[in-house]
């Protein structure tokens, strides 16, 4: 399973001509500056700070999405930036994503959803019927059990969500990295995907999860990175929502 490194990482987003008036002639916005970080393989770790603060850049970084300024994103001691232009079906394995805008296909039922998802992780003898009980076992997973036939337009946000994350668990990936995914969920809902992320984080998932859910980062106890202005402020092992020390 692989280990994640950062290294004197920035990524800066060039704001448009409106934002730079806006900005008083400010050209750039600062996603993250200079973060240095390690995260170890089978780690649960929760990303928390204000909006803006730079948790949504720092998952597109770790997953190589986007590709640092300054600075060098490592896979197992590898440059993910040079990983990505030959590998992307093997990023896509390795990589379970959920990401803060919804992404579902409108027109595609959640099965078909799920299994444009599976086509990338999937075995060359594996048969369609063996994709099938993919799709069946990770909506039973997130309690989604039934719903392969209906359109994202006809559930709730909620439900939307829940299947997104059985897409990102279907190729049974090494590392999840989850963006505000309990945003819309109710508490039963919230609590019943805690207790699923930390199952699969005790079989040996790594899960890397932007949320502003105090609570639950509170009762979990796990690592807790604070980000502020884009900098790394808190480094908590089994610590709680806004620890710094």
């Amino acid at each position: 399973m692989p280990t994640i490194t950062l290294e004197n990482v920035t990524k800066n987003y060039k704001l448009d001509r409106r934002q730079q008036k806006e900005q008083k002639g400010k050209k750039y916005e600062v996603g993250v500056e200079d973060i240095n970080l390690t995260i170890r393989q089978g780690e649960f770790v929760f990303l928390v700070g204000s909006s803006g603060a730079g948790k949504s850049t720092l998952l597109d970084l770790i997953s190589g999405k986007i590709r640092p300024d300054k600075g060098t994103v490592y896979l197992d001691k590898k440059d993910l930036s040079k990983l990505i232009p030959w590998s992307q079906n093997r990023m896509a394995i390795l990589f379970g994503k959920v990401q803060q805008e919804h992404s579902l296909i409108r027109k595609m039922t959640v099965e078909e959803n799920l299994w444009v998802a599976a086509q990338v992780g999937r075995r060359r003898f594996e048969s369609g019927k063996h994709v099938d009980l993919r799709v069946k076992k990770v909506l039973g997973l997130v309690g989604m059990r039934g719903v392969e036939a209906r359109y994202p337009v006809e559930m709730s946000i909620g439900e939307c969500r829940r299947v997104e994350l059985a897409r990102a668990l279907i190729n049974s990936p090494p590392i999840l990295v989850l963006d505000e995914i309990t945003a819309n969920l109710d508490d039963d809902n919230i609590w019943d995907m805690f207790q699923l992320l930390q199952e699969d984080n005790r079989m040996g998932t790594t899960v890397i999860m932007a949320t502003h859910a105090s609570r639950y980062v509170n009762i979990m106890r796990r690592r807790v990175i604070t980000l502020v202005d884009g900098k790394i402020f808190g480094d908590v092992e089994k610590g709680r929502y806004g620890d710094v020390v």
